[in-house]
């Protein structure tokens, strides 16, 4: 059980939060990190959005506010949420997985690990977006996100934190499990932070309010004019596309995929949430009518996503 205890100890330390995140002293100096980092995507969006902007608007714009609540709410909260069910993930590999396997991955070089790392997790995160979307209970967190009627850079950190939870274990899983993330090296390894720095950058930017458009680059990693379909409100024909962060080609193989010319005239999903941050964060727990469904009781979320048969027989 030792070997198990130090695996899972060290796949949450070293992989989100780290040894020092533990005590207040830590907590600080994660939110300077924090801040500083906020700082640094200011300055690179918000010039870019001001040349390139696809919709002209202001940018202490409507909910500006909030969605900054939720930049500091879903970089804290769900590393928190992660501890448990990252640490039973380490002892259920370190019991069922033979050490030699990992000790084969962890001899391959760092960059292939990463590469694969990008793949996996990728696929695993756009079935567990799809989910997202399709599972009423699971909407019923996902919706905050999607809520959102004006698109920037600021929009990727508005989400509750369960909903990011559930996203990052579909894709943080496999990773662990196939041996792309060595947690356990005695040297720290720097696939699982590579993977996270990647995809924080990219969902900044794939939200940003962005005009570019990358040619035949498009059909390999996603662009703003990607994303922006998967957050359209303009008609059941337009939702439920798009479910990749970084390579559009999933969509392809699953039959998701939808790139236009243009880009959607609406954003959002016509429904109005509890207006301050907080609220919204409780809102998902109350039994009340979740956003997506109308007043007759009918679910409107195939509208988001093509539900699965054996969800469609359970709700019938």
């Amino acid at each position: 059980m030792s070997g198990a205890t130090t695996l899972a100890a060290a796949l949450y330390e070293r992989a989100f939060w780290g040894q020092r995140a533990m005590h207040l002293s830590g907590l600080a100096t994660t939110l300077a990190q924090m801040l500083a980092s906020l700082l640094l995507v200011i300055a690179v969006f918000v010039p870019l959005e001001r040349l390139f902007a696809s919709r002209r608007q202001k940018f202490l714009r409507e909910a500006f506010w909030t969605d900054l609540g939720y930049y500091f709410v879903s970089g804290l909260v769900p590393k928190i949420m992660l501890i448990a069910p990252m640490s039973l993930l380490a002892i259920a590999l370190h019991r069922t997985v033979p050490l030699g396997y990992y000790a084969f991955m962890g001899s391959v070089a760092a960059p292939i690990r990463l590469m694969c790392a990008l793949v996996v997790g990728e696929i695993g995160y756009y079935w567990g977006h799809r989910w997202l979307h399709a599972v009423p209970v699971l909407w019923r967190f996902h919706a905050i996100h999607h809520q959102a009627e004006r698109m920037d850079w600021l929009v990727n950190t508005r989400a509750h934190p369960i909903d990011l939870v559930f996203g990052r274990l579909c894709s943080l899983v496999p990773i662990y499990v196939l041996g792309f993330a060595q947690p356990a090296r005695a040297h720290p390894d720097m696939v699982p932070v590579l993977f996270a720095l990647i995809g924080s950058l990219w969902g900044f930017f794939v939200h940003a309010n962005l005009n570019w458009r990358l040619g035949w680059l498009e059909a390999v990693v996603s662009t703003p004019a990607f994303h922006h379909w998967h957050h359209s409100d303009d008609g059941p024909e337009f939702v439920g596309k798009n479910f990749s962060t970084m390579l559009p080609w999933v969509d392809r193989l699953f039959g998701t995929f939808y790139l236009p010319p243009g880009l959607p005239a609406t954003y959002g999903i016509g429904e109005v949430l509890p207006p301050n941050l907080l609220s919204q964060l409780v809102h998902p727990f109350l039994r009340e009518r979740p956003p997506g469904t109308p007043p007759s009781g009918t679910p409107r979320l195939a509208r988001h996503a093509r539900m699965p048969v054996w969800i469609q027989r359970r709700r019938h």
